[in-house]
C-alpha cells in the first residue's frame, strides 16, 4: 500500500511539474486542429469558389452559382525574352465543380472585333495592341478585358502560357496519352527533324516536344484553325486524365510549386489550383464530364485597322454565340 501511494506521489509530482508543459502541448495540438481545418476550409471546392471576383464584364452584377466560373486560357506566339505576342488559340472553359461539369468553347483566333481607339482587327491581334500600349502584364490584363467583354461573359480567371510553357507543363506530369482526332503532317514543326512526320488518328503516348509539335500544327489539318483548336483540347483532356489520375496524385504539389514555369500571366493563385486538383482528382471521366463547343462564323475579306490591309477575317454568328453563352456560362 504505501509503494502505491509512492507511486501515486511522484505521478502527481510529475504532472504538476510539467503542467505547463502538457498544457502547451495541448494548445498547440488544438491549434494545428484548428490550422488544418482552416486550410481545408480555404482549399475545400465546395467553399473555395464562392463569390468570385470577375476580371471585367459589361454588366454591373453578375450572378454566379456557388461552385462555377469561367476561365479564359490563351495561348502566345510570345518567345523568351519578349513582352509580347500575338494569341494563337483561345479556350473559354466553364467549370461546375458541384456538377462535376465542364464546357470547353474554342474561340476563332481571327474572329473579327472591335477596339475602342484603334479600330476593327482580329482577336490574334488584340493582345500585340495593349501589349506594345500597355506593357506586358497590364496588356494582357487589358486583353482578357477586351475578349471578356466581346464574348459578354464574365471571366474569373485567366491563363496565358507559350511554346516553351505548355511543353514544361506536359514534361511536368511525364508526357501525356493524347487521343489525336485525326491524321496530323508536321508542315511547320519547331524542330526541323519532325518536318512532314505524320501522325495518325487515335490514342498516342506523346512526349512533350512531341505533344507541342502536335497542337502547333494548322495547314495539314481539317478546318485549319477549328482543327487545330481540336488538337489542343485533347491535349488539355490528356494532362487533365493525367493530373486527375491517383497515382499521379504525387505530381500536383511540384507541379502547383513550379507554376511560374508554365504560365506567362494568370490571376489565379496557387490554393485555386489546389482546389480545382481536388476537385478532380478521382473519377474524372471526360466523355461524361466534357463538353466541347467551337464557335461558327463566316470567313470574309475585310479592312484591319491594326495591320492596314485586307485581311482573311472571321466574322462570329452572334445568335449562336449568345445562345451558347447564356445556356453553358
Amino acid at each position: 500500500m504505501q509503494q502505491r501511494k509512492k507511486e501515486l506521489q511522484r505521478t502527481h509530482q510529475f504532472l504538476h511539474k510539467h503542467a505547463a508543459l502538457w498544457c502547451g502541448l495541448l494548445v498547440t495540438l488544438l491549434l494545428m486542429v484548428a490550422a488544418g481545418m482552416l486550410v481545408w476550409h480555404q482549399l475545400n471546392p465546395k467553399t473555395h469558389f464562392n463569390n468570385l471576383k470577375t476580371v471585367a464584364h459589361n454588366h454591373t452584377q453578375v450572378h454566379q452559382a456557388k461552385g462555377t466560373f469561367n476561365i479564359l486560357v490563351i495561348g502566345s506566339d510570345e518567345r523568351k525574352n519578349q513582352v509580347s505576342g500575338h494569341t494563337d488559340s483561345m479556350l473559354l472553359v466553364h467549370a461546375d465543380l458541384t456538377k462535376k461539369h465542364y464546357t470547353i468553347m474554342s474561340i476563332p483566333r481571327d474572329s473579327r472585333i472591335y477596339l475602342n481607339n484603334f479600330g476593327y482587327t482580329k482577336l490574334t491581334s488584340v493582345q500585340a495592341v495593349y501589349q506594345a500600349k500597355y506593357g506586358a502584364k497590364q496588356g494582357a490584363f487589358r486583353a482578357v478585358q477586351a475578349i471578356s467583354s466581346y464574348l459578354d461573359v464574365p471571366v474569373n480567371y485567366y491563363l496565358e502560357t507559350n511554346y516553351t510553357g505548355f511543353r514544361s507543363m506536359v514534361h511536368a506530369v511525364g508526357g501525356i496519352t493524347m487521343n489525336v482526332p485525326f491524321n496530323v503532317t508536321l508542315t511547320h514543326p519547331w524542330y526541323a527533324e519532325d518536318y512532314n512526320k505524320l501522325i495518325t488518328a487515335g490514342n498516342h503516348k506523346l512526349t512533350a516536344k512531341m505533344v507541342t509539335e502536335i497542337v502547333h500544327e494548322r495547314d495539314s489539318v481539317p478546318g485549319t484553325d477549328f482543327g487545330r483548336q481540336r488538337l489542343q483540347e485533347a491535349a488539355l483532356l490528356g494532362i487533365g486524365n493525367k493530373i486527375s489520375d491517383p497515382l499521379n496524385a504525387f505530381k500536383v504539389p511540384a507541379l502547383v510549386s513550379s507554376i511560374s514555369q508554365f504560365l506567362v500571366a494568370t490571376n489565379m493563385s496557387k490554393t485555386d489550383m489546389i482546389s480545382i486538383g481536388l476537385a478532380m482528382k478521382s473519377n474524372f471521366n471526360a466523355k461524361k464530364q466534357v463538353r466541347y463547343l467551337q464557335l461558327q462564323g463566316k470567313d470574309t475579306v475585310l479592312y484591319d485597322d491594326v495591320l492596314q490591309n485586307y485581311n482573311d477575317e472571321i466574322v462570329l454568328e452572334r445568335s449562336q454565340l449568345h445562345k451558347i453563352i447564356t445556356q453553358d456560362f
